[in-house]
């Protein structure tokens, strides 16, 4: 994976106070997924770390299916539709989202390799769509129903 470089600083203290504030977890958008998630019964692991990745979590981890999912921001991910570069110090965000898709392309390769199926959601995307997929694949991957009759 490719270095950027240190960070060239805030453009303004405005600007700081807004990337300060940006959560990392918990966000609007995964809350509501993860609450529509617990309503239909399905039970989960919050920021579960990626296994043999240092510093990589995993936003919804159903561990027992490996069902990875993760719900990019916008900004943060580079979405297509809603994607912005900041002009302050272009050069720098330019390499830093690059590296932000590398890693992200890196994290679902590794976790495919190891059996899991990994899911991307963008945060815009609606709540209730978003975990009708997600349950169909937990529900897919789920062991059948063991036949409570003994085999004669």
């Amino acid at each position: 994976m490719a270095q950027i470089g240190p960070h060239p600083g805030a453009s303004s203290p405005g600007v700081s106070l807004r990337m300060s504030a940006a959560r990392r977890r918990d966000t609007k958008p995964e809350v509501d997924v993860r609450k529509l998630l617990h309503a239909q019964a399905l039970r989960y692991r919050v920021t579960y770390p990626v296994p043999g990745k240092p510093r990589r979590t995993i936003d919804i981890a159903f561990t027992r299916v490996k069902v990875a999912v993760f719900l990019d921001g916008c900004f943060w991910h580079g979405c297509p539709e809603h994607g912005t570069l900041p002009r302050a110090n272009g050069g720098w965000w330019t390499e830093k989202l690059r590296a932000n898709r590398d890693r992200d392309r890196d994290t679902t390769a590794h976790l495919e390799s190891e059996g899991w199926v990994v899911l991307r959601f963008w945060e815009h995307e609606p709540p209730a769509s978003t975990v009708d997929t997600i349950a169909a694949a937990v529900r897919s991957r789920r062991e059948p129903p063991r036949s409570s009759q003994r085999p004669e």
